[in-house]
């Protein structure tokens, strides 16, 4: 899925189940980066509360100079595995041109063109994993998603931009996006719960903020959507159903 909204670049929170889609988003920005864009940004995240199964997906996105096109990075439940709980990593680009040769990507992005890249691990619900995205010379992009209690760095994926590609920018544009769901999608949507730390980067005066979270899509004031800010830095929201499946 390429998840986009009218703001800032943005984090999002959608549901890839057949009954829900586009949900809720939450712009952030970082200050003081160079026309030539950012080489590195990581997005803290915390996956509080979901039900271990496949459908949410929570996401962060992020544009590059010279390109009209987006790359994110997030994560996504999963169904246990062996009694231990799961995690879905995903690294991806849309910008056409964009190559892997990295054994965790696959040509094609959500139907399109560009290179999309995942692995799946034994993670701990509740805990921050820190998404960083970082570029490895002049055009090779790498994700990876830190523990941020035991330090462990799971590697995600890497790309290679087609030349021209720069940084990472500090801001970038698009729209929210549906599809077709059957009726009462929103009364069965499951319940979950996270926190979008604010971004950060090595760049040396660059402070990044996360905004709170909107909703969009067509379940705006259906989905008991509540969004409020950490005293630690960062946003939490939550939204669904305790009991709910999505089917």
């Amino acid at each position: 899925m390429k998840p986009t909204a009218s703001f800032l670049s943005v984090a999002s929170v959608i549901s890839l189940l057949p009954t829900a889609k586009a949900l809720a988003g939450s712009s952030w920005t970082v200050t003081n980066v160079p026309s030539t864009g950012l080489t590195d940004v990581t997005f803290p995240l915390t996956i509080v509360k979901a039900d271990h199964i496949s459908g949410y997906y929570f996401a962060q996105q992020f544009g590059f100079v010279n390109s009209v096109d987006v790359g994110y990075t997030g994560l996504q439940p999963r169904p246990d595995q062996n009694r231990k709980p799961v995690l879905h990593g995903v690294f991806s680009s849309f910008v056409a041109g964009s190559t892997a040769t990295d054994s965790n990507c696959a040509a094609g992005a959500d139907g399109g063109p560009a290179v999309s890249c995942s692995v799946e691990w034994n993670a701990v619900y509740g805990r921050t994993y820190d998404l960083e995205v970082k570029r490895n010379g002049s055009l090779l992009w790498v994700g990876t998603a830190i523990d941020t209690v035991t330090g462990a760095r799971i590697h995600l994926g890497s790309y290679t931009l087609p030349a021209g590609a720069g940084g990472i920018q500090s801001s970038q544009s698009g729209y929210p996006w549906n599809g077709g769901e059957p009726p009462n999608h929103c009364a069965r949507l499951p319940y979950q719960e996270t926190l979008f730390g604010h971004p950060h980067t090595t760049h040396l005066r660059s402070v990044g903020t996360q905004s709170l979270a909107y909703e969009y899509g067509d379940c705006v004031g259906q989905i008991a959507f509540k969004t409020e800010k950490l005293f630690v830095g960062g946003v939490e929201n939550n939204c669904g159903f305790k009991g709910q499946t999505g089917l």
